[in-house]
């Protein structure tokens, strides 16, 4: 079974804790299967919508593969394929490496045979996105969740919501954005389509309620407090400040955390995903990312850029507005439905 996250509980569990995404063997000893026997029907009908979203980028890189030989000529195409993909140049070269040293240990000479190839390759630069969000050491686990004004934010942090909810985990909100028109009221209304609880004051200092949010997660035994930041440029220095003042905030109610900082980034927007990435990184120390917005003109390529250059998780991907288009990355998935 695919579970949106994995919770980490004492053992023995307490009576009142939340039950984990799988179901626990009656026998302690017994340890859950390490992959599912089949993915289940919702699965893969998102993997459907993520390769539909993908084709634009896919069929321009897989077109490299329809000629007849495999010589410069191919290595040169695929180059630019996927460099107009947003894959970066530093990504790419690792790529087309590690794909001429795949193509001579296996001896192929289909240039069709290339695209599985490229596929495994570019599953293993991903790989180390690939990483469970883990609920249950803390609690609550305090989620801050940041990013630029239209990535999705706030929507993603209604979907995180609804999963999680769905998992067993009880989840508060803090709407700390206060800087954007109708934040607030938007987060609200996530709220009560989730039937969760949110901290929400009106004109209030976004730290401050992230303070009275983390206080109240713990008082009324939480076991996640979500944190939706204000929406902001990386340039905008101000703000960023902002963002370190309410994690230091934050951190005064409750030392350990954040547990989780998070960032949500638009597929869409290219090598600039990856340079909030980086900026985001270096002012809060980020623990993963939600990519959105994989349903359109979605390049994709970015992800390996990002894996090449700031590996930072990927805890999830998007690929449409439904509360379930929301999913676990796995980086076999993304490749193969990239090239497929």
């Amino acid at each position: 079974m695919f579970s949106f996250f994995k919770k980490k509980s004492p053992a023995p569990a307490p009576a009142d804790a939340v039950a984990p995404s799988v179901t626990a063997s009656a026998t302690p000893a017994a340890a859950p299967p390490a992959t599912p026997v089949a993915a289940p029907a919702p699965r893969q009908s998102w993997l459907d919508k993520l390769k539909s979203g993908l084709r634009k980028t896919g069929s321009s890189i897989t077109t490299v593969f329809t000629g007849t030989q495999i010589d410069d000529a191919l290595y040169e195409e695929l180059e630019a394929a996927l460099l107009m993909a947003d894959t970066g140049v530093k990504a790419t070269e690792q790529l087309l490496e590690d794909l001429k040293r795949r193509v001579k240990e296996s001896k192929t000479t289909e240039p069709a045979a290339v695209k599985g190839l490229l596929a495994d390759a570019l599953a293993e630069l991903l790989a180390p996105l690939e990483k469970p969000l883990l609920i249950g050491e803390h609690q609550p686990t305090v989620i801050m969740v940041a990013g630029v004004n239209g990535a999705g934010k706030t929507t993603s942090i209604g979907k995180l919501t609804h999963h999680l909810s769905n998992e067993g985990a009880t989840v508060l909100l803090a709407a700390a954005d206060t800087f954007r028109a109708a934040a607030r009221e938007q987060l609200e209304i996530w709220a009560d389509r989730n039937r969760v609880e949110i901290i929400s004051q009106e004109g209030a200092d976004p730290a401050a309620v992230c303070f009275d949010a983390v206080s109240a997660g713990r008082a009324r035994g939480k076991d996640v407090v979500l944190v939706d930041t204000a929406g902001r440029l990386p340039t905008q220095l101000h703000l960023m400040e902002e963002l370190k003042k309410i994690k230091r905030v934050v951190q005064k109610a409750d030392e350990t955390a954040p547990h989780e900082v998070l960032l949500v980034i638009d597929g869409n927007t290219g090598q600039n995903a990856l340079a909030q990435v980086r900026a985001f990184d270096d002012a809060l120390g980020l623990t993963g990312l939600i990519v959105t917005k994989l349903d359109g003109t979605a390049k994709g390529g970015v992800l390996a850029a990002i894996a090449r250059e700031r590996p930072v998780p990927v805890y999830f991907i998007g690929v449409g507005e439904k509360l379930d288009e929301l999913e676990t990355f796995s980086a076999r998935e993304f490749a193969q439905a990239l090239l497929s």
